[in-house]
């Protein structure tokens, strides 16, 4: 007589073993080959082969490309994003993206299918492993006219196992050959691989909405982490995405961790990408001071001299960086009459523009340091109020 066995009605079982057995079987399939056939240049490579191509597959495909429109792509770059991205195993890019995008229009509230509010588990990884009723795909109709990501729906599973767990053990029987070879592809470039980019994706939902900075809102729990970012190919500079979603970067400044940037943009130079969308620097550096400004007055009562200054320095930043990018633009459009002036002429033309091009960037640091003078003052105004009450 059989006995039935009666789970908790919300697990969801095939989530659950997947998350907890991949692990395992990864653990244990990793000291096995080792003891067996130890550990040498090939393993590694194979590792962070897969690791680049579906980790990134995540970042600069489902998250920048498909869930935020942050630029367009070429139908390779596409099609590439599509089987890496199944080889990732966090589902396929429609459904992934129609969670992703319930995140952001819904943070931190109750509608958000992996708010941190509800715990560092439940973000992590708890919310895939539980059923909450009837799976919900929606705000994605325009993923699912696409006939590569609808293609990639239909196909998911078998997807990942050729390209995720196939793929890396017929590569590594060509590269190495025979049973050594097979089956280092098959544990380090799959069952290893899709667990370090499992969590890699998770710490993004949970630790990027717990640890870091905020310099750009509170308006809910994303976080800024460097760290963090190293992690997980640029997008630990969460608290920047969250603020400015519609940008291709995470990282904004030029030396900021961001291979999926680096990725994007590169792709441009062989018209793989296109339309990168960037915020304006002017407008994320307003953003930046006015949030600086709001965490030195909260609670306080602020004096009329210092709301002055403030935004005498806004003024100020935003009209520098107007110039500047007038400035460049004069500068660009001089350049393409370059050759009608005489050698002569255009070193002075060309300082010409380059000192005014210099003002501008100068106009840009006082009205910074203006503000952080403001700031400081501001700080000893306060401390000298605390220390008369």
């Amino acid at each position: 007589m059989s006995e039935h066995i009666a789970y908790p009605s919300n697990i969801n079982i095939v989530n659950t073993l997947f998350l907890v057995g991949m692990p395992i079987i990864a653990l244990t399939s990793l000291v096995y080959y080792s003891i067996n056939y130890g550990i040498g240049w090939f393993e590694p490579v194979i590792f962070v082969a897969f690791y680049l191509a579906s980790g990134l597959s995540i970042t600069a495909g489902y998250h920048r490309l498909f869930s935020h429109r942050t630029h367009k792509a070429a139908w390779p770059l596409k099609l590439f994003y599509a089987l890496f991205g199944a080889a990732a195993f966090q589902n396929s890019a429609i459904k992934w993206c129609s969670d992703h995008r319930r995140h952001h229009l819904e943070t931190d509230k109750e509608e958000d299918p992996y708010s941190v509010t509800r715990g560092f588990f439940w973000a992590h990884i708890g919310w895939v492993m539980v059923d909450e009723g009837e799976e919900i795909v929606e705000k994605v109709d325009d993923l699912k006219a696409d006939k590569i990501l609808a293609w990639q729906d239909r196909n998911i599973f078998l997807i990942g196992f050729l390209t995720g767990i196939l793929l890396p053990a017929l590569v590594g029987f060509a590269w190495i050959g025979g049973i050594h070879g097979f089956l280092g592809g098959l544990v380090y470039g799959g069952f290893v691989r899709v667990v370090v980019v499992h969590h890699a994706t998770f710490l993004i939902n949970s630790a990027a909405h717990t640890w870091g900075t905020q310099p750009y809102s509170t308006e809910n729990t994303s976080r800024d982490s460097p760290l963090l970012s190293f992690l997980t190919f640029g997008e630990g500079y969460h608290n920047f995405h969250h603020t400015f979603q519609a940008d291709y970067r995470n990282g904004h400044k030029w030396y900021h961790w961001d291979p999926s940037k680096w990725l994007i943009k590169s792709a441009s130079w062989f018209g793989l990408t296109r339309d990168l969308h960037k915020i304006p620097t002017k407008v994320i550096e307003s953003r930046k001071m006015k949030k600086s400004f709001q965490d030195n007055t909260d609670g306080v009562e602020i004096e009329a001299q210092f709301q002055e200054k403030f935004t005498q320095c806004m003024t100020e930043l935003r009209s520098g960086f107007n110039e500047l990018i007038q400035r460049r633009k004069e500068y660009k459009i001089a350049k393409q009459s370059k050759k009608s002036e005489t050698k002569t002429d255009w070193k002075v033309i060309k300082e010409g523009h380059k000192n005014r091009i210099k003002l501008c960037k100068v106009k840009i640091a006082e009205a910074r340091s203006d503000f952080k003078l403001l700031v400081e003052s501001m700080k000893s105004n306060s401390g000298a109020k605390a220390t008369i009450a």
